[in-house]
């Protein structure tokens, strides 16, 4: 079953936003790698202070394995005023009969 990963660095979603218009090949570049890694669904939000990052991927292995594929990841997150450390939580579906999809 696969694992929702969400990521939490405060940030600033305006540079982010700015940056994926001015170089949108960088941040193709990226999904296509993610892509390669298995990423099933993929979303950045955010606010004035903080962005957040879901994805849905087949395990928390893939995730790891594509973060350390991918230095680009972290270089785009400095140039969009990332100034802390992430925190990264991997969640599973619970089995509740709840689903709307």
């Amino acid at each position: 079953m696969s694992v929702l990963m969400t990521l939490r660095v405060p940030g600033d979603a305006g540079k982010l936003e700015a940056l994926a218009s001015e170089k949108p090949e960088v941040v193709q570049q990226i999904l296509a790698r993610a892509r390669e890694h298995g990423v099933q669904a993929h979303r950045f939000y955010g606010t004035d202070e903080e962005l957040l990052i879901v994805d849905r991927w087949p395990d928390a292995d893939s995730f790891q394995r594509f973060m350390a594929a991918s230095p680009e990841v972290g270089e785009l997150m400095a140039a969009a005023g990332v100034t802390g450390e992430p925190e990264i939580t991997f969640w599973r579906a619970l089995d509740v009969d709840d689903a709307i999809e």
